[in-house]
């Protein structure tokens, strides 16, 4: 195979490719938002003669981490024709990305996997989980805390990017494992008027509270099914809230919609604060949780000194990398008011990980005790997991709902 870039002239090749391996077949509207969207991304592709039979884009995203935010390649479109499968493709396809993102000094590269089992052996870890929330709706919904009172209003979705999009722009810095949204990827991600995954949906709904704006919801509805006589559906995609005052406030709206009586959030947050000032866990309930995002630690050292810790750290880690041999090796991490340190040492070891475990508490939202619980980290002194969860924990869990 002859791994190389993928000009301009081959965009619609790469689609086709795509469309081929995931199974697609997308009207002329949503092939174009895709061919602009490649356009902007770096392209990796594996030929064989003249044939593209590998691909993987990358977004040229910065994402948010604990203290700030990183360079972070976007993998996205990863394919391999069915034809080229355990033939190597995809390994030498990572590996020319994990090269080039070295190369250029980007500390850290993500995914949403198509297949979880694929992308463990590449280095890469969950950082983030999300939860699927369903919510009876045939009766008010019964919340522990007073709603904020102030008026919604329903915003056109051509101005939304313009009304939400900074509020939700300042809240990238309260969660880690979140990319900025411009107003491409509002209007051809978020707001695009028919969904890809529901015909029968209506288009993107955007309801705000709040003038500067304190949250909002995007959320598209249903009808009933008159064949089943199944109550119509709220499908909420995304809630912020600068408040939970504000968020009850959202959250009774959604749950308020006239002839629906369903409704059902993707993508939410471990700790959404639904899930505890709901009255009635019996009709707020948690139907499905899954891996999100998945990080992989390109350049470790770089990756641990440039996040921000909550509490001091002085631990010598054991870290195995097959993929990035430069990577691995036995590093001293310590932590204070100066900033993190991240050097080699010969000094006894305290905790052993695979990049993949490293990569999945990076944004803290896996607890290194619960992967030594599992057998999946080992522990060589007693208390240096709980040492290392203290010092990767975030006020709130990472999180995000931005597939790409």
């Amino acid at each position: 195979m002859d791994i190389r870039d993928v000009p301009e002239a081959h965009i619609d090749r790469a689609l086709d490719l795509s469309y081929l391996v995931f199974h697609e077949r997308p009207e002329e509207e949503r092939r174009k938002h895709h061919r602009d969207m490649v356009r902007s991304c770096e392209r990796i592709g594996a030929y064989d003669g003249e044939q593209l039979v590998g691909f993987v884009a990358a977004f040229p995203f910065t994402l948010s981490v604990p203290g700030g935010e990183l360079p972070c390649p976007g993998l996205t479109l990863v394919s391999v024709a069915p034809t080229h499968r355990r033939r190597g493709v995809l390994s030498a396809l990572i590996a020319e990305a994990f090269r080039r993102y070295a190369e250029r000094g980007a500390p850290i590269a993500a995914l949403w996997a198509s297949e979880d089992a694929i992308y463990g052996r590449f280095g890469f870890g969950a950082a983030t989980q999300g939860v699927t929330v369903e919510i009876d709706s045939r009766r008010p919904l019964a919340l522990r805390v007073d709603p904020d009172e102030r008026p919604l209003r329903l915003v056109d979705p051509a101005d939304a990017p313009d009304v939400v999009g900074p509020f939700f722009e300042s809240t990238r810095a309260l969660r880690a494992g979140r990319i900025p949204r411009d107003e491409t990827r509002w209007t051809g991600e978020w707001l695009r008027d028919e969904d890809e995954e529901d015909e029968e949906l209506s288009p993107a709904r955007i309801v705000v509270l709040g003038d500067p704006v304190a949250g909002y919801a995007v959320y598209r509805t249903k009808g009933e099914n008159e064949d089943t006589h199944t109550p119509g559906v709220v499908r909420v995609d995304e809630v912020e809230a600068d408040t939970p005052a504000v968020a009850a406030a959202l959250w009774r709206y959604l749950a308020s919609i006239d002839l629906t009586g369903t409704v059902r959030a993707w993508g939410r947050p471990l700790d959404d604060p639904l899930l505890l000032f709901a009255a009635d866990r019996d009709q707020v309930r948690v139907t499905g949780q899954f891996p999100a995002l998945w990080v992989r630690l390109i350049d470790v050292r770089a990756a641990l000194t440039a996040r921000s810790w909550a509490a001091p750290v002085d631990l010598v880690l054991e870290v195995h990398d097959s993929r990035m041999p430069a990577n691995s090796g036995r590093f001293r991490l310590t932590s204070g008011a100066d900033g993190a340190g991240y050097e080699p040492t010969g000094d006894p070891v305290d905790l052993s990980f695979g990049v993949r475990d490293l990569g999945a508490c990076y944004l803290g939202g896996t607890k290194v005790v619960d992967l030594v619980a599992a057998g999946l980290v080992e522990e060589h002194t007693p208390g240096a997991a709980a040492t290392l969860d203290a010092a990767l924990h975030t006020p709130r869990l990472p999180h995000t709902c931005d597939e790409f």
